[in-house]
């Protein structure tokens, strides 16, 4: 699959569901790495007594290739994903990569699958992903002592169905998204725990997705981080262990100060939330989401319109400005972009 009919086609699929014809693997065994491999995209072959499919020793990332001017591409921030992957190893006791491995692993097969990155606005999703391979059921108070490091890609469009419009988002201010002191893991179990009630509002209140806020605390979002905007600022959680630390989240807020809004990073109440959608605006931001603007609020059954109920002015003109360096349209002064 190389014709840019075909890409076209993939990415206007469900994100995530189409898959490039090579992956990268690696094992590790008798406490060291092997050495990767390249190979046919195949299914993996795995004792039923596998470490991970009992006590859920997974973990991911995703980040993306972008395609630029002229028939390049480039990696964005690929040196912080491949970072963060290695501190959900260490959250997770799982072995990490060396950095020079996963990133080697990263780069020679996106080098060999240049055909699969599609024509902007899409871009190669990339999912490094790693699990317990031990195989044993009398761990579960245990580490898995190997594992399994694999690269899979796909070309993707736009992360919600129906393309940029405005969210639906249900705030759930009783149950948490996780466990407190592993939220910022980007493991499976997170997104598990956060399933049933996304699965349960959207069934309620035909929602895109659960911004949780525990106890009053607004957090994040089951699959993205959350931001307040409007014409002077941008609010956001402080960072500490009950949320994922967004790569994209990061990058909006630098742009943030560089375009001149004051950035604050702080914790944020329910109350002040839906006070601030009167006439400001919400986003989501993540490498799949990119920066998606917020339209209606529920709570407690009542819907809150949030601004206009439109993508707000300020919240564009971020993702522009985002957008703009990924795809190499202005300068990238901050050095995001790796050549692939």
């Amino acid at each position: 699959m190389s014709t840019a009919v075909n890409l076209a086609e993939a990415i206007r699929k469900p994100f995530g569901t189409v898959f490039a014809d090579q992956m990268a693997i690696a094992e590790y065994r008798a406490g060291a790495w092997s050495e990767y491999r390249i190979q046919p995209y195949q299914n993996l072959e795995l004792n039923p007594a596998t470490h991970a499919l009992h006590y859920a020793s997974a973990i991911f990332e995703g980040l993306k290739a972008h395609p630029q001017q002229g028939g390049r591409a480039a990696f964005f921030r690929l040196d912080d994903h491949v970072r963060r992957m290695q501190r959900s190893a260490d959250l997770l006791c799982l072995p990490a990569p060396g950095a020079d491995m996963l990133t080697g692993m990263i780069r020679d097969l996106v080098d060999r699958c240049r055909d699969w990155i599609p024509e902007s606005p899409g871009a190669l999703y990339i999912r490094p992903a790693m699990i317990g391979s031990a195989v044993t059921i009398g761990a579960a108070a245990a580490p898995s002592h190997e594992a399994l490091l694999y690269v899979i890609l796909s070309p993707v469009g736009d992360y919600f169905a129906g393309g940029a419009r405005p969210l639906r988002i249900l705030l759930e201010d009783r149950q948490m998204r996780t466990a407190p002191h592993f939220g910022s893991a980007k493991t499976g179990g997170n997104y598990a725990s956060a399933l049933r009630p996304i699965v349960e509002a959207r069934r309620a209140y035909q929602i895109d997705q659960v911004l949780f806020a525990p106890d009053g605390d607004v957090q994040e979002t089951g699959a993205a981080n959350f931001l307040m905007i409007d014409d002077r600022k941008v609010v956001t959680k402080n960072r500490d262990c009950t949320f994922l630390h967004g790569i994209t989240r990061d990058s909006v807020l630098q742009l943030a100060r560089e375009l001149g809004y004051q950035v604050e990073e702080r914790p944020i109440s329910v109350e002040e939330l839906l006070e601030w959608a009167r006439a400001g605006e919400a986003a989501l931001s993540g490498t799949a989401a990119v920066l998606s603007g917020i339209g209606v609020l529920i709570h407690e059954g009542r819907e809150h319109v949030v601004g206009n109920g439109q993508i707000g002015a300020n919240t564009n003109r971020l993702r522009q400005a985002l957008l703009d360096i990924q795809s190499g349209r202005v300068a990238d002064s901050h050095g995001w972009l790796s050549p692939v």
